[in-house]
């Protein structure tokens, strides 16, 4: 279900064709690939991103509609507000995942798929991640996933200290990998990836982080090569398919004088499952890391009752803020139709007016604003008062039908 990010603005796009639905945003990360929509009906708006996941997997939806998580109304936004918040990843108070999701969005703004209902979720959602992390310790100890990745790693080993790495991809997780085993002293390091610029700038920063480090940047077409000298591997690009294959691995092993360990955090992997069969290899995934992790959760655990009341918080926030929005045009909507007819009222009285001074007619004026805004005082306060609750659904409707409001 993993999303190329080169193929995300078309099929954002497609998405939003939908018949059902009036925006979306995808946020597709190594651990989720989660589509948001605002939805005009429900059971047709499912169907669709269904469908969307079909064409995406070359699957009938059979195969895999059963593991399809859905959410709608307050616990979509629950959902989101928790994702943002750290509480649903795997490594719990993770960093990434607050950048990810405004990424998300800001790429669907960017497509024009996102407009005024996602982008007010989407915008509440970035603070409610900020106040997680600044207000509680749920981002304190292994809050990533590039930074379990090391320290399993090292943990795997016994230290990093001196020792070859090479880190295949220089995206975002990437850099981050290459930042902690700069921390971590590791004697050399590898960058392998795609854009060898991409590599070399990552070397440059690694340079700059650890000046004792000896580092170098590679195209993928040399890992295989390199995987002789090497005492740790930690993969984590964006590929489509696996870049380190069970021939490239069995293929150096004759060559090399120590066991290979191998860490990979890309979504889909990056390693052949297989290589995990070959002696001398140790292949850890996702599932590893989210097992190590385990043990660093209990001061983050401590944390997520705190989390979790920010979350019910800025929920109550966010629908007392959606819920005023809906009523808005409605008041406005009856405030404008107000003074059309206040106008209208006085323009056919125009020639009876005719012969009032300036003074006069800026009296008359006054009184008949006065008199529109004392009417409508109440029916708009009443409205306010009520947004958000079912009483305020039914005010809103009656003054739509009394008043034959859009």
């Amino acid at each position: 279900m993993a999303v190329d990010a080169e193929r995300m603005p078309k099929l954002l796009h497609g998405l939003d064709a939908g018949e059902h639905s009036s925006e979306v945003a995808v946020l597709a990360t190594c651990n989720r690939t989660e589509v948001y929509l605002i939805a005009e009906r429900f059971h047709g708006t499912y169907d669709e991103v269904r469908d969307f996941f079909a064409d995406l997997t070359y699957l009938p939806p059979e195969h895999f509609a059963d593991n399809l998580y859905v959410h709608y109304d307050e616990a979509a936004v629950r959902h989101l507000f928790e994702v943002v918040a750290g509480l649903d990843s795997a490594v719990p108070g993770e960093h990434e995942i607050h950048g990810q999701v405004r990424s998300a969005w800001e790429l669907a703004m960017a497509e024009g798929t996102a407009r005024r209902g996602l982008n007010l979720l989407f915008r509440h959602a970035v603070e409610v991640g900020k106040r997680a992390r600044s207000e509680t310790r749920i981002g304190h100890g292994i809050t990533s996933v590039s930074q379990a990745s090391v320290l399993l790693a090292a943990d795997h080993l016994g230290s990093l200290h001196d020792r070859s790495v090479m880190v295949v991809g220089a995206g975002s997780v990437g850099r981050a990998v290459a930042s902690f085993l700069a921390d971590a002293g590791v004697g050399s390091l590898v960058v392998a990836n795609r854009s060898l610029d991409s590599a070399e700038a990552l070397v440059e920063q690694t340079r700059l982080r650890a000046p004792e480090t000896v580092a170098r940047a590679v195209g993928l077409d040399a890992v295989t090569d390199e995987l002789v000298g090497c005492d740790v591997v930690i993969s984590a690009t964006d590929a489509p398919d696996p870049v380190i294959d069970l021939h490239s691995v069995a293929s150096t092993l004759d060559r090399r004088t120590s066991p290979l360990l191998v860490v990979d955090v890309a979504m889909p992997r990056d390693v052949d499952p297989r290589v995990a069969l070959l002696e001398g290899v140790d292949l850890l995934d996702m599932d590893s890391v989210a097992a190590f992790t385990e043990a660093s959760k209990a001061e983050r655990a401590r944390e997520v009752v705190a989390v979790q009341a920010i979350v019910d918080e800025e929920i109550a926030r966010f629908e007392a803020a959606a819920s005023a929005r809906e009523v808005a045009p409605v008041i406005g909507s009856l405030h404008d139709l107000a003074e059309q007819l206040r106008a209208a009222e006085l323009d056919r009285f125009g020639a009876k007016l005719a012969g009032l001074d300036p003074a006069d007619r800026e009296v008359v004026e006054a009184l008949t604003r006065g008199l529109v805004a004392k009417l409508l005082h109440g029916p708009s306060v009443r409205l306010k008062d009520a947004a958000g609750t079912a009483q305020g659904d039914r005010l809103a409707d009656s003054i739509r039908d009394l008043f034959d409001l859009p």
